[in-house]
């Protein structure tokens, strides 16, 4: 039960948070970094279905691709905003992480813990220092 997929961005420490949560609990996860390598178009709307989100839940409204393309038009359909996605990987919210458990975006980072198979096996705090799991391994709420 340890295949687990994270859609991975290294300068995103939500991301690199998500990554380090993973192998906390001891898994070594498939890492795509999906800005060197993109999904096509059939990978990405599986994982939106996966989700269950509108593709627009997956849009990152801060990148300057989002307004120079007009995507905040509630005119744009999921296949538009799809093609966008795909023409502009940095658009893709990050992380999404894929488990036997769900698919799920992973913001903030603690998300995952809900994913992984696998308990956390000691402390983690987050690059900022914020503690999420304790001394005995417990999520800290």
């Amino acid at each position: 039960m340890n295949d687990i997929t994270i859609y991975h961005n290294p300068a995103c420490g939500t991301s690199r948070n998500t990554l380090a949560l993973i192998r906390n609990a001891g898994i070594e996860p498939r890492v795509i970094e999906y800005l060197k390598d993109p999904p096509d178009r059939e990978t990405l709307a599986g994982l939106i279905a996966a989700m269950d989100v509108p593709a627009r839940d997956l849009l990152r409204a801060k990148e300057a691709a989002y307004a120079e393309l007009h995507l905040d038009d509630p005119a744009l359909g999921d296949d538009a905003l799809i093609d966008a996605m795909l023409e502009h990987p940095v658009l893709i919210q990050r992380p999404i992480v894929v488990s036997p458990l769900g698919t799920r975006m992973c913001r903030p980072s603690e998300a995952v813990l809900d994913l992984l198979p696998s308990p956390q096996r000691g402390p983690f705090a987050k690059e900022d220092g914020e503690v999420v799991i304790d001394a005995q391994g417990n999520r800290v709420v």
